[in-house]
């Protein structure tokens, strides 16, 4: 391994030392859960989680790209208009936030400095629906629910959680009310990798996605649903994740496993994923179709 490899190393550990240390005291979640619906006008799948200081809901198309050398998996909101945050920091040039995001360029803006426009930082490129340009690496507070695999239990907060600041624009072809995607890809400043840096977790989620709504875990399971109290991890069949780089419209782009489960496509539905990005495998179950109940179905009664 090289110098410039082992400085890397060296300060990605860094990085995930400072957002370590700035989770919730005094509470350590087992997993995360975010509750998913389907916009049938756009055929995305929307999730929200809660950003900023003051905390503000927002709400994100679902990004599933699993590219292996793609930037385009951070998650990414729209910073150009009505971004208020007392949490708010732009990652500096050569910072290790940057070096974590693979970012080596480095812009000022003069009209700066604000969310999205600043002096002295760097950048990632950010995809949406209709367009690919660049953004500013940022870092702000992130919250969402905790789960046992059962219910959803306490909100915890990420502090300095990594995200690519976007232009109005970028927005041109998703959902009425949406502010940005949720990449969760295989890149390291995806949510599934920065949710598990901080949090220990395994660098795996599973999602669940019907007709009209859905769930999404970040971690390994358990993973329970109200119609029948079993957990589905136990019994999921695993297969190598085979890449396919075909654009799809429902949803944007897409893989395909061995077993042609296919994102985007109806084969998707009520169908239970497990993505485990550390070791490129597929976990899949369709039991939820078979005891006719949906993923509509899980608790997200808080029990905290």
């Amino acid at each position: 391994m090289d110098v410039s490899s082992n400085l890397l190393l060296f300060s990605a550990s860094l990085l995930l030392f400072m957002v370590y240390s700035s989770i919730q005291a005094f509470f350590r979640p087992k997993a995360l859960v975010l509750p998913v619906s389907k916009v049938a006008s756009t055929n995305q799948y929307v999730t929200q989680i809660k950003q900023r200081t003051p905390l503000v809901p927002i709400n994100l198309t679902l990004d599933l790209v699993l590219h292996i050398m793609s930037q385009h998996e951070s998650l990414w909101v729209e910073c150009e208009q009505n971004y208020v945050s007392s949490t708010y920091k732009h990652a500096l040039c050569n910072s290790t936030q940057c070096k974590l995001a693979r970012s080596d360029s480095c812009r000022s803006y003069f009209d700066g400095p604000k969310p999205g426009c600043n002096i002295n930082t760097c950048g990632l490129f950010v995809s949406s629906i209709t367009t690919v340009t660049f953004g500013d690496v940022s870092q702000d507070v992130v919250a969402i629910q905790s789960t046992n695999g059962k219910s959803s239990g306490k909100v915890v907060s990420v502090s300095e959680f990594l995200f690519t600041c976007g232009l109005t624009g970028f927005l041109d072809g998703l959902a009425n009310g949406v502010k940005g995607m949720a990449g969760l890809g295989r890149s390291k400043v995806s949510m599934p990798t920065l949710f598990s840096f901080a949090l220990s977790f395994p660098r795996k989620f599973a999602i669940c996605l019907g007709s009209s709504n859905g769930v999404l875990f970040f971690v390994d399971g358990p993973y329970s649903f109200l119609a029948f109290n079993t957990d589905i991890s136990k019994s999921l069949v695993y297969t190598p994740l085979v890449l396919n780089l075909v654009s799809t419209r429902s949803g944007r782009v897409s893989f395909e496993a061995t077993t042609s489960i296919m994102i985007g496509g109806h084969q998707l539905e009520e169908n239970l994923l497990q993505f485990d990005l550390a070791t490129s495998m597929l976990g899949f179950n369709s039991s939820l179709l078979f005891r006719q109940t949906t993923n509509a179905k899980f608790n997200f009664t808080s029990t905290a």
